[in-house]
Formats: C-alpha cells, structure tokens, sequence
C-alpha cells in the first residue's frame, strides 16, 4: 500500500534547507533529493532547465539517467516548458510525442518552474514505473513547495 507524502513536513524540511539561497543549481538539487527520497513511487525525479530559446537542458536529477535535451515542443516536459501548465499523465503511452527516456516510466507529473519574477527556470519531472501514480493533491503541494523554494531566485 502506498502511504504517500507527507507534504507539510516535506516543505518545512526543503524550507530549513534552503532558507536563503538563490542559487537555482544549488535549490534544485536539494528539492530533487528531497522530494525524490520522500516515496517510493518517485523512481526518477529532477530538473529540466531552460538553457536556450525553447530548449530544456537536464538539471540536478536522482535517479537513472536522464535525457540530456528536450525542446519545448516534445514530450511532458516541453509541454510544462510550452504551456507554464502543470502536466498530470496517468499513462505515458498515451500522451502524444511522449519521450521515454526511461523504458520504465509508466505516469509522470511535470511542473514550471518559476523564479521570484515569474520568467520559467525550468520544470520539475517526476517519473513512476507505475501506473497513474500521480494526483492532483501531489501536484498542489509540490506546485506550492517550488513557488516558495524559488521565490528569491531574480
């Protein structure tokens, strides 16, 4: 049975971790940790950053490798960067131009990333090797930790 996230200790904890950085580096690869230690249906989980015009570049990640580019227009994670939305997908297999850098990855929930002055740093991927592993309640409170996690970024 999967208990799921404790959200509220979670964001207090990235919250103590973090208190005063603005390096985005440094702040991804701390909620990356995190988040991804925080259950055990996360099997991958890090940062796409914006690295050019419509071009996302792997970031600080834990997990199996991760693909190294993705345009904007491929993918889950081109589609946050595209569209700033929050992308829920309860199969892969389903989502049009799904790229599977991981053969394993069944759902995956990909999030904007936003610094204190609302410009896209990049997006949060979370993959899972099971299916529909993700709801909208994750992608509320992970949503509401990156805005505070990022908010002193200029």
């Amino acid at each position: 049975m999967i208990m799921g996230v404790d959200y509220p200790t979670l964001a207090k904890t990235i919250a103590a971790l973090t208190a005063g950085e603005t390096d985005p580096v440094s702040l991804m690869a701390t909620v990356a940790c995190e988040v991804h230690h925080a259950d055990e249906r996360f099997d991958w989980t890090g940062f796409y950053r914006v690295a050019g015009p419509k071009m996302l570049k792997i970031g600080p990640y834990q997990g199996g490798h991760g693909c190294l580019t993705i345009p904007f227009s491929r993918g889950v994670c081109g589609a946050a960067a595209r569209t700033g939305e929050v992308q829920l997908v309860p199969d892969v297999d389903a989502f049009p131009g799904h790229i599977a850098c991981a053969s394993s990855t069944r759902s995956e929930l990909v999030l904007p990333v936003w610094n204190g002055k609302g410009r896209l740093l990049g997006v949060f991927d979370i993959d899972s090797d099971l299916p529909d592993a993700f709801t909208q309640a994750d992608a509320d409170a992970l949503d509401a930790i990156l805005k505070h996690s990022f908010a002193q970024v200029l």
